[in-house]
């Protein structure tokens, strides 16, 4: 029984829409009317601020959270509809607006999709506002037909009488319901009870992405728009030296020149060649400024020194140097994790068009309450003054969820009054990019005589995406994200010292990746735990097994991904077999993958298994694609990716130079699922996070080399 939906913001009410349907959102209590008067007054005007809306159109979820490809429009539908007794295909899905006081996300406390949040943030809340929903309108027909609201049934959205065949559709009932009192005990399905939730539903997006009627942000038109593309210095901090801004005006198809201070410069044209041909014709020399000597090298040199000093500590238990001091066996080693770039398939773009008292911004974005904002703030305008129209994007992996190009292109375009939509070209995505941070681990292990794990270090050196993300959460030193997964791990450990070190790196702005914290722990603590097995000279199953005698959850991902993947049985000479096991995102995930290292030339992936226990599950293939499309991600980075500088600049500027994994070179990937009822879990980033540590350990099988250092192509 659920009596409060929302602990943190407010409670769920009524309210009518104009059009004489019902609403149910989050509303704090002194901006709600009378449940009589809304029920009365069918035309009351309204602001759209609900997950549920029932009108004479049908029914739809406003949904909190936005479509990066990870599925999750299909998963919230399923989790409304399985409440309300619909089908999928009854719901239609709706961009919520930016507001801040209906749809933040409860864990992320931003109107924010990311961190693999978004169905675990939902779970109870969409599910709730449903079920009230669908309580009031019953209530409503059993007012109308006076009997027991226990005593109808509702199936595809008609509640119906048994007892004489009387039915009414939600449509038809819900301006009724507007007057009803809403529930304060809501009982939720049971999962013996659920027709939706747990079946592989056809994704919700897939017709309009196959038909070509879904628009992304790159694909905005709009009536006398014009097209930008830009330029910055290559350099974080340098200004423009010199341009020729007469032969960018002479260019055919070039509409106007605009400037941002001195170091951001954009060409307006009548289409995207124009603007490119009138970029590259502005000749424009840089001055590099401070960072213009700036070097991977130089960077790394910065981080290793300072990781020599004591971080701050975030886990210390019984004195774990001791342990190591005393112990057997001793383990130390140093790994090191590179920049990344998020290189969606689509570029960051944005459409604005700014009039005098007001500016529409058409974009994908993972933070539509901050794109609103920075938008505003960069023209002088107050954000209800801004609209924002979410658009589906095509990829993300964390990139959107900064707001740097919505800046940019204001600054640029504020004195511009026709709708402009503003390209980056895939060069300036890449070498302007907000990298995944450059991370320089320390460990060191001690075992005993039994060869026994009896103590722990990890120092985690690196940048930090909190300190400029979210700052508020950033305390006392320490950045949760950049020790996921180091000072927290699957295993039964009694004396751990865990600590982190904050060296931002010159020249390069840093932020989230997919998976983040996670996927250069889990690389560091699997890879060393493998160390471990070694110096044990015990089989790298067995050394974990060993380990979990608390965690039955993380055992029974381990055993099945060993059972599947036929771990013991023999390999042709040169192929290897590592593991990589995890607890993240609220998911337990095992990985075993089998390559083949005989070549000199690269190592050639043949088998993927994993195991994955993510608690409850909406969709199966939704937790299929996230498990396949994740790891081809993170074993596409461990294998090829880095970004580099040299004079300040980043060397890669294309998937020339940034590898992406051809389809030949993909393994066979299994997914095996363990289902129970446990409390829904994230899959969007957890197997990204499982690829380097197994890939890693399978090499060292293979070849005796240890991998410490990614990427292996570096």
């Amino acid at each position: 029984m659920i009596t409060n939906l929302h602990s943190r913001r407010g409670f769920l009410k009524g309210t009518a829409l104009a059009t004489g349907g019902i609403l149910l959102s989050l509303q704090l209590p002194d901006a709600m009317r009378s449940r009589a008067a809304l029920a009365a007054d069918s035309t009351a005007p309204f602001i759209p601020n609900a997950f549920v809306k029932i009108d004479e159109h049908g029914v739809t979820l406003i949904m909190p959270h936005t479509e990066v490809g990870q599925g999750i429009y299909t998963s919230s539908a399923m989790m409304m509809a399985e409440e309300l007794e619909l089908d999928l295909d009854q719901v239609t899905v709706e961009a919520a607006p930016p507001d801040m006081s209906k749809y933040m996300d409860p864990n992320l406390y931003d109107q924010a999709t990311g961190g693999s949040m978004s169905t675990r943030s939902d779970w109870m809340r969409l599910r709730q506002a449903a079920a009230a929903a669908r309580m009031m309108m019953v209530s409503a027909a059993a007012a109308r037909w006076n009997v027991d609201p226990s005593t109808l049934k509702v199936e595809r959205g008609i509640i119906r009488n048994p007892a004489n065949g009387q039915h009414l559709s939600y449509a038809e009932i819900a301006p009724a319901a507007a007057g009803q009192p809403v529930p304060t005990k809501i009982t939720l399905k049971q999962p013996s009870q659920f027709r939706l939730i747990g079946t592989g539903a056809k994704r919700v997006d897939t017709p309009a992405k196959v038909n070509g009627s879904a628009v992304y942000g790159i694909d905005m038109r709009l009536p006398g728009m014009k097209i930008a593309t830009l330029a910055m210095s290559p350099v974080k901090g340098g200004t423009i030296a010199s341009m020729d801004e007469a032969a960018c005006r002479a260019t055919p198809g070039v509409v106007d020149l605009v400037r941002s201070g001195n170091d951001a410069v954009a060409v307006i044209g009548e289409h995207m060649w124009a603007a490119k041909q009138g970029l590259e014709a502005l000749a424009i020399t840089w001055d590099s400024g401070a960072n213009g000597k700036v070097t991977l090298d130089s960077i790394i040199e910065k981080l290793d020194e300072a990781s020599r000093s004591q971080g701050v500590v975030i886990r210390n238990e019984k004195n774990a140097q001791a342990s190591i001091d005393t112990a057997a066996i001793k383990l130390s080693a140093v790994y090191q994790s590179p920049f990344l770039s998020h290189s969606p398939l689509e570029p960051l773009n944005c459409t604005l068009h700014i009039t005098g008292d007001g500016a529409q911004l058409w974009v994908g974005t993972q933070v539509p309450v901050r794109a609103q904002k920075a938008l505003a703030d960069a023209i002088g305008l107050s954000p209800d003054k801004v609209t924002v129209h979410n658009q589906l994007m095509g990829g993300a992996f964390g990139r959107r969820l900064d707001v740097d190009s919505i800046e940019i292109a204001a600054k640029l375009l504020k004195d511009i009054r026709y709708p402009v939509k503003m390209v980056w070209t895939r060069e300036q995505d890449m070498t302007h990019d907000y990298y995944r941070p450059y991370y320089y681990d320390r460990v060191a292990a001690g075992l005993d005589a039994d060869r026994r794990l009896v103590g722990r270090t990890h120092r985690v050196t690196g940048s930090s995406i909190y300190a400029r993300w979210a700052a508020a959460a950033f305390k006392n030193g320490i950045d949760p994200d950049a020790v996921d997964c180091a000072a927290e791990t699957p295993y039964d450990e009694d004396a751990v010292l865990t600590d982190y070190v904050r060296q931002e790196p010159d020249g390069m702005n840093t932020s989230w990746w997919r998976g983040v914290g996670p996927t250069h722990n889990v690389f560091v603590v699997e890879s060393f735990v493998d160390e471990m097995a070694a110096a044990a000279k015990q089989d790298p199953l067995e050394f974990r097994r060993r380990m979990l005698t608390r965690n039955p959850r993380a055992l029974a991902v381990l055993d099945l991904a060993a059972e599947k993947a036929g771990w013991g049985q023999p390999l042709p000479a040169g192929h290897g077999r590592g593991i990589s096991l995890q607890f993240a995102f609220g998911t337990y995930l095992a990985h075993i993958l089998d390559i083949d290292a005989t070549s000199s030339d690269q190592i050639k992936l043949i088998r993927s298994v994993i195991a994955v226990d993510c608690g409850i599950t909406i969709n199966p293939d939704t937790v299929l694609a996230q498990m396949q499309g994740g790891m081809i991600f993170g074993l596409s980075a461990a294998m090829f990716n880095q970004i580099t500088l040299t004079d300040g600049a980043v060397d890669q500027t294309n998937f020339d130079t940034y590898r992406v994994m051809r389809i030949n070179e993909v393994p066979t990937i299994e997914v095996h699922h363990i289902l129970n009822n446990e409390a829904p879990g994230g899959v969007g980033e957890a197997a990204t996070s499982a690829a380097a540590g197994a890939l890693a350990n399978a090499i060292c099988a293979a070849t005796g080399k240890r991998i410490r250092s990614l990427p292996l192509s570096a």
